[in-house]
C-alpha cells in the first residue's frame, strides 16, 4: 500500500531552464526531494523561466527527464513560469501604495558609488540609494518598477527566520537589500515576486534550497506580509564550488551530469550533503538509505 501523503508538507524543487542540471542542481534537488520524502509530504517541480531571455529551448526537458533517471518522481503537474504573468500583475496591484518607478540605468546606479558611498548586500547586488524613491527626476523615464523597504525604525524593518540547517537569521532590509525590483526594465517580472506568488499558490509550506538564495529569503518574506500570504519553513544547503571557489553553474562552467552513471552521481551528491551512505547497489536501494540518513539528522520525533 502506498504512503498516505503529509498534508502538512509541500515542498518544490524550482530550477532556471538556461541549461541541464549539473552538480550543484542535483544537490539542490536530492535536498528538497529527501526533505519531502522524510516527511511524507508532497514534491513538486516548478520550471522558473521567467527570465526568458536565459531560457534554452529544450532545457526543461532534459531536467525533468534527468530528475526521472535519477528516480526522483515529483507530485501533481510542473508549473511554468512564463505562463503565469497575470498572477504576478494581480499581486504587484495589490502592493499599491508600497511600489515606485525608477528611471536609473544600471551605469547611474554604479556611478552613484562614488558620490554616495554606495553599500553592497552579501550576494554582491548594489543597494539601490533611493534616488527615485520620491519621484522620477527631471527628464528620467520609468524603467523598473520597486518596492520600498521600511526605513531604519520602521515596522518590518528586520526579518527574522530560522533556518533549519543555519539557525536564526535576521537581515535588515534597509541596510543590507535596499528598495528591491518587482519588475525588470526589460519587461520581465522580477524573480522575488514571481516565487512569492507560486509559492503561495502551490501550498508551498517548505523551502529547501541552496545558500546562494539565501540572500532573496528577507525579500521574500516581507513580501508575504505586504500580500497577506504563508510564510514557508526554509532550508538552506551548502553550494557546491567550482575550483577556484565560485559557485557552481552554467555560468562558471559546469558540466552536465553523466546520466550513463546516475547512481554515482547520486552517491556524490549525498556525500556532499553529509549523508553517511557507503554504497547502493542500485538506485531505489540508493533513496531507501538516503531517506532514512535525512530522515535521522532533520526529521524530529514530532514530524517537523
Amino acid at each position: 500500500m502506498a504512503n498516505k501523503k503529509n498534508n502538512n508538507y509541500t515542498g518544490r524543487f524550482a530550477p532556471s531552464p538556461s541549461g541541464p542540471l549539473h552538480a550543484g542542481s542535483l544537490v539542490a534537488a536530492m535536498a528538497s526531494y529527501l526533505d519531502a520524502k522524510s516527511h511524507d509530504g508532497s514534491w513538486l517541480v516548478r520550471i522558473e523561466d521567467i527570465d526568458e531571455a536565459r531560457t534554452v529551448p529544450g532545457a526543461a526537458d532534459a531536467i525533468t527527464q534527468a530528475l526521472s533517471i535519477f528516480g526522483m518522481r515529483h507530485d501533481g503537474e510542473i508549473v511554468v513560469q512564463s505562463r503565469r504573468k497575470s498572477l504576478y500583475q494581480a499581486a504587484f496591484d495589490r502592493l499599491a501604495g508600497h511600489t515606485y518607478a525608477c528611471g536609473c540605468t544600471r551605469k547611474e546606479i554604479a556611478d552613484s558609488r562614488l558620490a554616495t558611498g554606495l553599500r553592497f548586500a552579501a550576494d554582491g547586488a548594489a543597494i539601490y540609494p533611493g534616488t527615485c524613491r520620491n519621484g522620477l527626476g527631471v527628464g528620467k523615464i520609468a524603467r523598473a518598477l520597486r518596492l520600498r523597504v521600511p526605513e531604519i525604525g520602521e515596522q518590518n524593518e528586520s526579518i527574522t527566520f530560522d533556518d533549519r540547517w543555519l539557525g536564526p537569521l535576521t537581515q535588515h532590509l534597509a541596510t543590507e537589500v535596499g528598495d528591491f525590483v518587482l519588475k525588470r526594465a526589460d519587461g520581465f517580472w522580477a524573480y522575488q515576486i514571481a516565487v512569492v506568488v507560486d509559492d503561495a499558490d502551490q501550498d508551498i509550506t517548505h523551502v529547501v534550497r541552496g545558500t546562494d538564495l539565501l540572500e532573496s529569503t528577507g525579500r521574500q518574506i516581507y513580501l508575504q506580509r505586504l500580500l497577506g500570504l504563508p510564510t514557508p519553513s526554509y532550508m538552506h544547503v551548502p553550494v557546491v564550488l567550482n575550483e577556484v571557489g565560485e559557485k557552481l553553474s552554467k555560468q562558471t562552467g559546469a558540466k552536465a551530469l553523466d546520466l550513463d552513471n546516475p547512481l554515482s552521481e547520486l552517491l556524490r551528491a549525498a556525500r556532499f550533503l553529509q549523508l553517511n551512505i557507503d554504497h547502493a547497489d542500485s538506485i531505489a536501494e540508493f533513496w531507501q538509505k538516503a531517506i532514512a540518513a535525512w530522515r535521522q539528522r532533520f526529521v524530529g520525533n514530532d514530524g517537523k
